[in-house]
């Protein structure tokens, strides 16, 4: 990907910034370790999504290792836009590096402020950000200062704290330093399953003059409608939910015969690895298929076993 730099004239560029002002709710599939990558996020768009994230990379190694670069990001020059990479990253040098070196092959950076897991926070990385406002607004202010395109976006993704006040300052010192949006993730870090705060996510928005995104717990369109209704967002953002439904921003209840089709076209255009392809439409079939047939489909092993399964059963 990054072995002919010459070629990067050629990407379509876009800027992120133009979704935010056309006035509609932007449709974002988040950042999710292993499943967010070039396949997946091909199908999603075909589906009306209107923005994706590349799953976190830690910026250190990235801006480290070539082998990182090719193994963690690859994109194309045309449909894969416009594009976010998120970074993992808590030093802002750093940071900026990585974005000097992903700046040709997509439209913007997002800082992780969000992952709880333990290895993330006690790195330094992640959802630990939350309490460092100082070093986020340095981070962002940097990166804003050394990166020419002034359509290059620079957002964060966050969780929110119990004091909400520690949150809205975080975010108004973020907007301060240049921050383009700010994602929510309406829990705290302790909490993994307890319901949203949407209510959070308002007051947010409410505090800010740069969009906000909603995120947490939205499953279907429905879903995405109600969050934007509570929250006044500017964007949702999904994760699972595109996963059981990569057709669900274009209104589908479940995933339609079709996407398969079109996950099984891509997936094998792209050469996706045989794990990832099938964990994919396990998600995606989830809830289509009886319990007996998930026995059957889920023990599968090989790419030529679920295409003779697909074909069999949905005449994929």
């Amino acid at each position: 990907m990054f072995g002919d730099i010459g070629e990067t004239k050629e990407c379509q560029l876009k800027d992120p910034m133009d979704l935010f002002h056309s006035g509609q709710v932007v449709k974002i599939c988040a950042p999710m370790v292993r499943y967010s990558k070039l396949a997946f996020r091909t199908l999603v768009r075909k589906y009306s999504c209107d923005l994706c994230y590349t799953p976190m990379i830690v910026a250190a190694d990235f801006v480290r290792s070539a082998k990182a670069r090719d193994s963690e990001f690859t994109t194309n020059k045309v449909g894969d836009h416009p594009l976010i990479v998120q970074f993992a990253a808590k030093e802002a040098q750093v940071l900026c590096d990585a974005a000097r070196i992903i700046c040709p092959f997509a439209d913007g950076i997002d800082l992780n402020c969000g992952c709880p897991q333990r290895w993330a926070i006690s790195e330094g990385y992640g959802a630990c950000l939350i309490n460092k406002p100082e070093l986020v607004k340095d981070m962002v202010r940097h990166v804003r200062s050394q990166i020419d395109n002034p359509k290059f976006s620079v957002s964060i993704k966050i969780r929110i704290h119990e004091d909400l006040k520690k949150t809205v300052d975080l975010c108004q010192k973020a907007e301060a330093a240049g921050v383009s949006w700010i994602t929510v993730h309406g829990r705290s870090i302790e909490e993994r399953h307890q319901p949203v705060h949407y209510d959070a996510i308002k007051i947010i928005k409410q505090s800010m003059s740069i969009p906000i995104v909603a995120n947490g717990d939205i499953k279907t369109l429905k879903d995405a409608e109600n969050v934007h209704h509570l929250t006044e967002a500017d964007g949702i953002m999904v994760a699972r939910g595109l996963l059981a439904n990569p057709a669900m921003f274009a209104g589908y209840e479940e995933t339609p015969v079709q996407c398969i089709q079109d996950w099984v076209d891509i997936a094998l255009e792209h050469g996706t690895p045989f794990t990832c392809f099938h964990h994919h439409l396990m998600y995606m079939m989830e809830r289509i298929t009886s319990k007996q047939e998930k026995k059957v489909f889920n023990v599968l092993s090989s790419t030529s076993a679920v295409l003779d399964y697909l074909n069999d059963h949905y005449g994929v």
